[in-house]
């Protein structure tokens, strides 16, 4: 279950520190532990193994994040101009030590669509992660890679929520890193279920737009741990 940063660290990534890079890159990477599916729809539950790196309410236009003073907003990570809703979005920074397997939040319809980089390569993410793992902080100026890097946006409609979400998946190092598990659009996927992998560093972003019957109301802090499936990061509480 979530666990602070520094209580992770000595759970998940101490006991593995020793380990060569060619055997922690070829088998402890590309791990999928089976893990229980838990059906909540109070509760929006995380996308993805990782830590939080954001979390903030915010229109369109508006900065999620500043990096070295350039804002970057949901219409810069969606790279679409015409977006038009304010939302809740929550950042979740995958190391090389986290299983890399993405589950639905919420049951819905999925569909996404390929974004390619800014440029030839992948901005790498590595100075993030040791930002994260050796001083245990969180620093903007370190996340250029939010502007550039290729990305999958993946929209999902949910019956009972009347309306879509999104999730952002953001890769590292590798261009064609992100590996959908269904090429098929459109197709119906329960809450918990595997839906994709991103190879090596990685950032997936739920993007959950506002409404006026409801409230969205984040369960965990930044800088906390969690894990794809099992960790609720949203309550969801219905207007009367």
């Amino acid at each position: 279950m979530a666990q602070d940063l520094k209580d992770w660290i000595e759970d998940e990534v101490v006991p593995y520190e020793d380990r060569p890079l060619e055997w922690i890159s070829q088998y402890h990477f590309f791990r999928d532990p089976a893990r229980a599916a838990y059906i909540d729809h109070h509760y929006f539950f995380s996308p993805a193994d990782g830590i939080v790196v954001y979390q903030k309410t915010v229109g369109p236009g508006e900065p999620i994040v500043d990096i070295k003073g350039k804002p970057y907003s949901l219409t810069t990570a969606l790279r679409d101009a015409t977006f038009g809703r304010r939302c809740l979005v929550i950042g979740i920074f995958m190391t090389f030590f986290d299983v890399h397997i993405n589950r639905m939040p919420y049951g819905g319809r999925l569909s996404y669509a390929l974004k390619e980089p800014i440029g030839t390569f992948n901005r790498p993410m590595l100075a993030m992660e040791r930002g994260l793992l050796e001083s245990l902080r969180i620093d903007p100026d370190r996340a250029g890679y939010l502007h550039y890097n290729e990305r999958v946006v993946n929209r999902v409609d949910a019956p009972r929520l009347g309306g879509p979400y999104w999730m952002l998946q953001i890769a590292d190092y590798d261009v064609d890193a992100i590996t959908p598990f269904r090429l098929r659009q459109g197709t119906y996927l329960p809450q918990g279920y595997r839906f994709s992998q991103i190879r090596y560093g990685s950032q997936v972003d739920l993007v959950i737009p506002l409404t006026d019957d409801r409230e969205y109301l984040p369960v965990e802090a930044v800088g906390r741990h969690v894990k794809a499936g099992l960790d609720p990061l949203v309550r969801i509480r219905w207007h009367r």
